[in-house]
């Protein structure tokens, strides 16, 4: 173990790889870019370890600023390609079609209703009706953070 940890020693280029590795695998988990962004500061840091072996202080001053740089600069960037891509549906467009239960009478003005797990304000799609407490309802639309909810057992009229 002794030798390893020499040898690791020796080549902090291979750690700050692992550490590049290992915050890019666990962006999978995450899917928001941070962590891929400091992968992409341990990764140069790795690269300097290769060029100065010596320099630990130069290391990490270039592995945070690229982190920093990176996550300032060039995230916000890749976020906005990636939500105008075609097909990209956010986590409060996926609740349109849901069903839940109404938890408090859900009229023209406010109304509270629980889907996938969550409590949420609602309003009826018609403002003329009102959905009872544990009526089933299903998603219809989003007005911001409030869901447009119509009953599962009327039908919607037009």
């Amino acid at each position: 173990m002794s030798d390893f940890v020499d040898w690791l020693g020796a080549n902090l280029w291979s750690l700050w790889g692992i550490t590049a590795l290992g915050l890019a695998a666990a962006e999978l988990f995450t899917l928001d870019l941070t962590l891929l962004m400091l992968a992409s500061g341990a990764l140069a840091g790795g690269v300097v370890a290769l060029v100065f072996p010596g320099l630990f202080w130069l290391q990490i001053v270039v592995a945070v600023v690229v982190a920093v740089a990176s996550l300032f600069l060039l995230r916000p960037t890749l976020l906005e390609k990636v939500r105008n891509a075609p097909g990209y549906r956010s986590s409060l467009d996926n609740l349109v079609g849901a069903r839940g239960t109404v938890t408090a009478l859900v009229g023209a003005e406010t109304g509270e209703v629980k889907v996938s797990g969550q409590v949420w304000e609602a309003r009826p799609y018609d403002p003329t009706i009102t959905i009872e407490p544990g009526e089933p309802i299903e998603v219809f639309g989003l007005d911001g953070i409030t869901l447009i909810v119509y009953p599962v057992h009327r039908s919607i009229e037009g």
